[in-house]
């Protein structure tokens, strides 16, 4: 496991290549959530990342951050919780009671279910497969406006903006097409969150607009 100072270094670092992403296109740090993604990582990483500041965690298990979020019941108040990863909708119901975002809406079904265990608004994404990628999970880009009009209209949701994850690619400009369409999604659908970007491809993510990126391994290494 890392050191704190060395997380905490690396944090600093990647504020930096935020600072710098935004001055590239004229946009204030301010604009951009870093959620820490914790995936893999046990509650001393996270209490290390919260003497960092970071604020903004994200977890793409439900059985994992649900074991993880009750050893750190002491963390600060203002510590925010994000789904991540896929969502089954048999775990919808812890799911609304750990997190504070879910990023990974990906089917009308799942909103529903959301809609139906929600105690208070949900704030969500819309996850859309941009490129289009048979692995990948979430609504085209030709079906995602009539999500929105759809999951817009549910009680207990709150859409925020839309949320994807680029193709794993050597070269990080290959990604900014994907972010650039997905910017442009948003804005024709009136929305303009962007939770978008990872390791390997956050400043290109910012300087196309992201507002949320999901990183892990550039902030704590490999995951054992």
């Amino acid at each position: 496991m890392l050191l704190y100072m060395e997380i905490a270094v690396r944090i600093a670092r990647v504020r930096e290549r935020i600072a710098a992403a935004c001055a590239r296109t004229g946009r204030a740090p301010e604009e951009v959530t870093l959620i820490a993604v914790t995936k893999g990582f046990g509650p001393d990483v996270v209490r290390e990342a919260v003497e960092a500041d970071v604020r903004d965690f994200g977890e793409n298990r439900v059985q994992e951050a649900g074991a993880k979020i009750g050893t750190l019941a002491d963390l600060p108040r203002d510590v925010r919780w994000h789904m991540i990863g896929h969502l089954q909708t048999n775990k919808v119901k812890t799911a609304v009671e750990l997190f504070d975002t879910i990023h990974s809406v990906d089917s009308i079904h799942l909103a529903e279910a959301i809609s139906r265990r929600a105690p208070a608004p949900v704030p969500v994404f819309l996850e859309v497969s941009v490129a289009g990628e048979a692995s990948k999970s979430g609504f085209s880009q030709t079906d995602v406006q009539r999500a929105r009009e759809t999951i817009g209209g549910m009680p207990g949701l709150q859409v925020q903006g839309l949320m994807t994850v680029a193709p794993m690619t050597d070269d990080t400009e290959e990604a900014r097409p994907v972010f650039r369409q997905l910017a442009d999604l948003a804005h024709a659908l009136g929305l303009n969150k962007l939770s978008m970007g990872m390791s390997d491809d956050f400043e290109v993510a910012v300087e196309e607009g992201a507002t949320h990126v999901r990183l892990g391994r550039v902030l704590f290494g490999e995951r054992s």
